[in-house]
């Protein structure tokens, strides 16, 4: 056991992040204590536990790390930096969208960071899961599949690996109330990335083009499943996913219009948020929720 302290550029309020987390039941937060417990995936079936806890405010943030085992600290401490993205300053963003439309979400929720899903090849499962789901049912289908087929350490779930999906059956599936098409795409994503067809940390090298393009190929991965790999798989900035209908809701909400904007009216709406559009769509998603 071992604890590094870090601090971060501020504005980032942690507290806000935990809120999100806690949406999942998969997710091992405790707000009062400020802190959330990460998987870190080893290999199949192997992992370790490794807990973040807030220690400043949003204006001075601050967190503790601790880690089960001493080895490879500055490589595990570098993939939480990653996932909370630590490394990315709220402070010029939030200064850009101060002189946007946005300015009044962007007062509201000030230091709203951008957070990674806890692993790559989860956040494309996940994606999958949730494709045409109301949000409570497709956190109830991922929990019935993760403690299912994964495996818990220390009050932590941890997603079953490649080799393990690619192994199941869809009936298997079925059986968890998946439909056949999302059952069919979650084993043929294990099955792609057991055989080495679909490298995942090959594809974060690529450009955000590139990943979109590669994605869309596979069976069951459309545009806005790409489009969330790389904003919560791999913290790609400038994305903006117009399909997406909470978006939508929020650019109708926030300019007061009576329909939903059309794809032409979402671009020229969003032409001023470059290259920030990520967050533009994190803290639209925000305002409505």
């Amino acid at each position: 056991m071992c604890e590094r302290t870090l601090r971060v550029e501020g504005p980032y309020d942690f507290d806000r992040v935990l809120d999100r987390l806690s949406l999942d039941p998969l997710n091992a937060v405790d707000k009062e204590d400020r802190s959330v417990k990460v998987p870190y995936y080893l290999g199949s079936g192997e992992g370790e536990v490794i807990k973040v806890q807030a220690i400043g405010t949003t204006d001075e943030p601050g967190f503790r790390i601790r880690f089960e085992h001493e080895e490879n600290v500055q490589d595990k401490q570098d993939h939480i930096s990653h996932i909370f993205q630590w490394g990315k300053g709220l402070h010029e963003v939030h200064e850009h969208f101060l002189q946007t439309e946005l300015k009044p979400i962007f007062e509201e929720h000030m230091g709203t960071p951008i957070i990674l899903e806890f692993d790559p090849f989860a956040t494309i499962v996940k994606s999958i899961i949730h494709q045409q789901l109301n949000l409570k049912f497709a956190f109830t289908l991922t929990h019935r599949f993760v403690t299912t087929y994964g495996w818990q350490k220390d009050g932590v779930w941890f997603y079953p690996s490649p080799e393990k999906v690619a192994d199941l059956t869809v009936e298997e599936l079925r059986n968890l109330q998946f439909s056949q098409r999302k059952a069919e795409y979650v084993i043929g994503i294990g099955q792609k990335v057991k055989s080495g067809e679909l490298d995942l940390d090959a594809l974060a090298e690529e450009t955000d083009a590139a990943i979109i393009k590669e994605l869309t190929k596979i069976r069951g991965i459309g545009p806005w499943t790409a489009q969330s790999f790389l904003m919560f798989g791999l913290g790609r900035p400038n994305l903006f996913p117009t399909a997406d209908i909470g978006i939508q809701n929020a650019i109708k909400h926030l300019f007061n219009m009576d329909r939903k904007p059309t794809q032409e009216e979402l671009e020229q709406f969003s032409s001023p948020w470059h290259p920030y559009l990520s967050y533009a769509s994190l803290y639209l998603w925000r305002s409505i929720e």
